[in-house]
């Protein structure tokens, strides 16, 4: 059986962990922060907080990644950690919901964005979500070198965008038009702490995604080294990005304005240059374009990596003989992304309901790293988690305080994702009865 290629770089790893990250959300949720925080400190200091939490999660995966250098990443962890089952079931949510919720929503997020230029129908930005995911999909067949080369070449223009941004900012500022504050002990919101926690929803859902590396650890170069390095430095890279992105609109324009609206970057350059809110238009359906072709690649690997344990189908497993990639498995994403999008006005709220569950998975996730210190004490670890316990710590109860405010405020979500796991458990022991196991990954 043919077996996956290793040709990813630190670098194209890097990049896939910042493209995973920045989709959408630095060019739309500006303005929920800045409602939950209207003080231009505060909403600067909830990125900054939302990047030192990526951060703690990144230095707490990177351990994982070193010590688990295979195909699948986060889905590995929690296989080893805690048995087939929680492995399975993240890869049961991720397929079902989460990753093909998320190519359906980007899908039709690009073709909104597009419809500045040309006025679409809505059967006809479904027809266009499809179009870009199926196109997507088979150059990623084509060999991971291809995939590496894309997300290069998508995620820099990604950040040449946001450059663009803040250099705007930078250079067309006008003091009396912005007045501009940031010391934390003026004109502070009334309950400053509620406003960052409120204001960290949006944050961290732009910050999701750098993870995505470890799924590639399969067909990296020096997995053990490249993979914890390419998380840690994809966190980095977008705090930093989002932070100067947000400095940036903040100065050419008034807090109020960033508050009530969705095209904070489209308003923000338009307010120098009369295009700009088609060039943002663009540079936005880039960015998301982007984003559908790292998802299109990395997330297949955990369903290949669960058909290679024996857990899912074992057609999943195969890999093409001349492009070293796992078709099947990307098919089948790509497929059940279509079907999505075809019953989109039943499927947009569910999946809404259910991601909350991938906050859980990464929580259980982080916290196997203190798991295998106390079974694996003396196995090699290229690198360890700095901070350790205090940082994995961090990261662990941040991700599961928001998991008990869903279950508490949002009892449907829970119900939701309940049903959902509990679905994945009858087909998994389903699989475990009929399956047949192939072999494992290297």
């Amino acid at each position: 059986m043919p077996n996956l290629d290793r040709k990813l770089t630190l670098y194209g790893l890097t990049m896939i962990a910042v493209g995973s990250c920045i989709g959408s959300g630095i060019f739309v949720t500006p303005y929920a922060v800045v409602q939950a925080a209207p003080h231009h400190g505060y909403a600067l200091l909830a990125w900054v907080l939302g990047g030192a939490i990526a951060l703690t999660g990144a230095l707490t995966f990177a351990e994982l990644g070193g010590l688990f250098p295979k195909a699948g990443g986060v889905y590995v962890f929690l296989k080893e950690a805690y048995g087939e089952l929680a492995g399975f079931l993240y890869g049961w949510v991720i397929l079902l919901v989460i990753n093909t919720g998320a190519l359906a929503a980007l899908g039709i997020a690009m073709a909104e964005y597009l419809s500045y230029f040309f006025p679409f129908a809505y059967r006809e930005k479904i027809g266009l979500a499809i179009v870009v995911i199926v196109g997507l999909t088979a150059f990623n067949i084509f060999g991971v070198g291809a995939s590496q080369w894309l997300s290069n070449v998508f995620t820099a223009l990604k950040l040449l965008a946001i450059a663009g941004i803040i250099v705007v900012g930078l250079l067309f500022f006008e003091p009396g038009k912005v007045a501009l504050q940031f010391d934390l002990a003026v004109n502070a919101p009334a309950r400053p702490a509620g406003a960052l926690l409120l204001a960290l929803i949006g944050v961290l859902w732009s910050f999701g995604g750098w993870h995505h590396a470890s799924y590639l650890a399969g067909e990296a170069i020096e997995p053990r080294r490249t993979v914890p390095r390419a998380m840690v430095l994809g966190a980095l890279i977008v705090t930093l990005t989002y932070v100067l992105a947000n400095l940036g609109y903040m100065l050419l324009l008034p807090l109020d304005a960033i508050a009530n609206t969705t095209r904070v970057a489209g308003e923000a350059v338009g307010q120098v240059f009369s295009f700009g809110g088609k060039l943002m238009a663009v540079a936005i359906a880039i960015s998301i374009f982007g984003t559908i072709g790292i998802y299109t690649m990395s997330a297949p690997r955990i369903y290949f990596a669960m058909a290679r344990d024996g857990i899912f189908f074992r057609q999943l497993a195969e890999v093409h003989p001349r492009f070293h990639t796992p078709v099947a498995a990307m098919l089948l994403q790509a497929g059940w992304a279509i079907v999505l999008l075809l019953a989109w006005g039943a499927f947009a709220e569910l999946i809404t309901y259910v991601t909350f569950m991938d906050i859980a998975f990464m929580a259980l996730g982080g916290f196997s790293v203190f798991i295998f210190r106390r079974k694996l004490p003396h196995t090699e670890r290229p690198y360890r988690t700095w901070g350790y316990p205090v940082v994995p710590g961090i990261f662990v109860l941040i991700s599961s305080a928001f998991v008990v405010n869903t279950l508490i405020e949002r009892p449907m979500q829970a119900l939701a994702g309940l049903g959902l796991l509990a679905l994945g458990v009858l087909v998994f022991f389903l699989f475990k009865r009929f399956g047949t196991r192939t072999e494992q990954a290297g």
